[in-house]
């Protein structure tokens, strides 16, 4: 009886709560649109956030209950936008390839380094101790954490400076994400004119600290027939809704910071 008693208790306690759970289930159930669930298999689960939202699942959830348009996903591309047109059974929104591009080419021929850094081999780690080891603050460290973080193989540090391979990159934004400088940006894959560096610092001062440097002269800025690349506050930069790939800046720049980023 020292035994029986506390365990029919408990019996009839389990027995209680799951009645009452599976009464709250019914109660609180809430249905499911079974096309979100579609939508979230057709993603590719990169979970990058370049789309806008926090996730896979909740881009899946916004599709179907706000509206969101149907062509966000990068790593996805045509492919995902054509299969979420399906379940949706509208037709397929235009998807722009984009890709991944790294403004700067101070290389190890460019440049020079300020000091030896003996920690954690990592660009998030050196940039705490003086803005990084290179002469030039605004430039890529070159340890390679977008690398790290690169699931498609679409980024290298060659010579000293990140580059990025287009045709492999999804334009996910994870090396973007955690670029201690910020040079990285996503822009259209066919804008293949683009400015290598991200210094604002005078003319003279960036020539000090890396040979190949925007210097802010404005001349590209002068050349371009169609107004796409400004400079202020000594960088250059380029409106790509405007621009032609027509090379007129990358021709007429001293310095040749201006790149053709094709390959």
């Amino acid at each position: 009886m020292t035994y029986i008693v506390p365990a029919l208790v408990l019996g009839i306690c389990g027995i209680i709560a799951g009645i009452l759970l599976t009464a709250a289930a019914k109660i609180f159930h809430v249905e499911v649109d079974e096309r979100i669930e579609k939508i979230g298999a057709a993603l590719p689960q990169a979970n990058c956030g370049a789309c806008g939202y926090a996730g896979c699942a909740d881009y899946a959830s916004a599709i179907v209950n706000n509206g969101a348009d149907t062509n966000l996903c990068r790593p996805g591309g045509a492919d995902a936008a054509e299969k979420i047109a399906e379940i949706l059974g509208r037709s397929a929104a235009v998807v722009i390839p984009m890709t991944a591009v790294v403004h700067c080419n101070g290389d190890c021929n460019a440049t020079e380094t300020a000091f030896d850094f003996d920690g954690v081999q990592s660009c998030k780690a050196v940039k705490r101790f003086y803005g990084g080891t290179g002469l030039c603050k605004y430039g890529c460290i070159g340890l390679g954490d977008c690398v790290s973080v690169c699931e498609h193989d679409a980024i290298k540090v060659v010579n000293g400076v990140a580059k990025v391979i287009p045709l492999l990159c999804a334009a996910c934004g994870q090396c973007a994400n955690v670029c201690p400088n910020s040079l990285i940006s996503i822009k259209p894959l066919a804008k293949h004119i683009d400015v290598l560096c991200s210094s604002t610092d005078n003319g003279k001062a960036t020539k000090l600290s890396c040979k190949n440097g925007c210097i802010g002269c404005k001349i590209c800025e002068k050349k371009c027939p169609n107004g796409a690349i400004r400079v202020e506050n000594f960088h250059a930069s380029i409106n790509y809704d405007l621009c032609t790939n027509c090379g007129e800046c990358m021709s007429a720049c001293p310095v040749k910071a201006i790149h053709s980023c094709e390959k």
